[in-house]
């Protein structure tokens, strides 16, 4: 067992969400990954992208998940952003994608999620950048 299988904990937010525990806005699901909206929107549109494995972060879902649910997940995300109508490709004024892990990224949910931000100016990541 890897050290992230051992820090994954079954019973934080987004499991209780893929069991059905706790409801929902569902946006899109595919085979691997689900996506629906933060109950807290940081922005016009603020989408949470999730694998459906129990993968801690960005660096355990990226060393572990099968190739085809990274697809999968990689595609369910571009549907998420062209659907919410900020895809520059889909004549959308652009988004952000943001995955913290760990203490230093403020990681609240120690289970792998993207939030796809947008509908607005979401200025600098950071200050001074």
């Amino acid at each position: 067992m890897t050290a992230a299988e051992t820090r994954y904990d079954p019973d934080n937010i987004f499991a209780r969400v893929l069991r059905g525990e706790i409801p929902n806005e569902t946006v899109a699901e595919s085979t691997h990954a689900l996506a629906f909206r933060d109950i807290r929107p940081q922005a016009p549109v603020h989408v949470l992208v999730i694998p459906k494995g129990p993968y801690v972060d960005a660096a355990d879902f990226g060393a572990r998940a099968s190739d085809e649910e990274i697809t999968d997940f990689a595609r369910l995300l571009a549907k998420v952003a062209a659907s919410e109508g900020v895809d520059p490709a889909s004549g959308g004024s652009g988004f952000r994608t943001i995955s913290n892990a760990g203490t230093h990224g403020v990681q609240e949910v120690p289970h792998y999620h993207v939030h796809v931000l947008g509908g607005a100016t979401l200025g600098r990541m950071l200050p001074g950048m």
